[in-house]
């Protein structure tokens, strides 16, 4: 074999080998990907229900029930439709009613959500107590902090 072919087949190789490992790359992630949606947009659009996804909103007001240890039952809004959700585990520290949350899960026959995961979210002004104290023993916590 020529010192040209040996090149030729090299690059080829290279490029099969690459071309592979793009796809499988591409494929997998494709399989991954969680999409959020809100309540509205959830009811709006038709998704499978074996399909993992994310919904994000507000816990709504008096929706909160714990039915037993570690089992839940709650309702998450967008301020224009509202979703049921049922969670088992536990919740964040900073999970409450009015606070802003994500949940990822599956969406049952009945448009409820099945949630693996419930993700709870802060405003701006959120210090974590460890911090708090740290700034507290140092003399620099300031007293307009929230």
């Amino acid at each position: 074999m020529s010192l040209r072919l040996q090149r030729f087949i090299l690059i080829l190789l290279t490029l099969l080998i690459l071309g592979t490992a793009s796809l499988l790359i591409l494929s997998n992630t494709k399989k991954n990907i969680v999409f959020f949606y809100t309540p509205t947009e959830l009811l709006q659009n038709n998704i499978a229900l074996d399909k993992k996804l994310r919904i994000g909103g507000y816990v709504k007001k008096s929706s909160f029930i714990e039915k037993s240890l570690n089992d839940y039952e709650f309702k998450i809004t967008d301020n224009t439709n509202e979703l049921l959700i049922f969670y088992r585990g536990i919740l964040p520290d900073l999970f409450r009613e009015g606070q802003g949350t994500v949940i990822e899960g599956f969406l049952d026959k009945d448009n409820n959500i099945i949630a693996s995961k419930v993700f709870a979210k802060h405003d701006e002004n959120y210090m974590p107590e460890s911090i708090k104290k740290e700034l507290e023993k140092n003399n620099q916590w300031k007293k307009e902090y929230k």
